[in-house]
């Protein structure tokens, strides 16, 4: 079992905590997604969207989408609770939460990023515009996340979810690419953060 991933882009870094928290060793194998390696058709073999991280279970299977790799572990992995919840609220309450923190603050994120940056203006067509529109979708959604957390210490309840990995990732690239002060501004997602990032798996 392997997985393919550039380990400092969010998507693996996601995979990487899940698999943390749940205690879960497999080799890992860099692709150098700057230089391009993701777009060979030796990868396109392996990923069907031809993106990191993907998932190698054996010779000829192969999954990619983080969070397709996070369910796969979920359901295989021995654990006395699940990052994607207990119960059928527990999980729709996830699901709802995750998702929105991917569509309203991720993915405008990663747009903003590589719009404003323009990193991989060699594959695809930037558009600093449409960067910094994405930048002001992010900002206006974090006030939603931080009221979020004034009523329970997680995301979704008194306990850690991949909701809760999702949003780490999201305002850490926020304060390392975006350069938002979101910590600074929304003191309920700082102490969030901080209990987080006290944890091994987020080390």
């Amino acid at each position: 079992m392997k997985l393919f991933e550039m380990a400092l882009t969010p998507n693996c870094k996601r995979v990487n905590i899940f698999l943390n928290e749940l205690g879960v060793e497999l080799e890992h194998v860099h692709v150098d997604v700057r230089g391009g390696e993701n777009l060979t058709a030796d990868f396109a073999q392996k990923s069907l969207n031809g993106k990191v991280p993907t998932l190698q279970l054996d010779e000829h299977t192969f999954i990619c989408e983080s969070m397709a790799i996070c369910r796969y572990f979920d359901e295989t992995t021995p654990s006395e609770s699940s990052l994607f919840g207990d119960s059928p609220l527990e999980r729709a309450r996830v699901e709802m939460w995750n998702r929105i923190i991917e569509w309203d603050g991720l993915l405008p994120a990663f747009q903003a990023f590589r719009n404003i940056s323009g990193v991989y203006q060699d594959r695809e067509n930037c558009i600093p515009a449409w960067g910094e529109e994405s930048k002001l979708r992010v900002e206006k959604f974090l006030p939603k996340l931080a009221q979020q957390l004034t009523a329970s210490t997680f995301i979704v309840g008194d306990k850690l979810t991949v909701a809760d990995i999702s949003a780490w990732i999201l305002v850490l690239f926020c304060e390392s690419r975006l350069e938002l002060p979101v910590q600074q501004q929304y003191p309920t997602i700082a102490a969030w953060y901080q209990l987080l990032a006290s944890r091994p798996a987020f080390a």
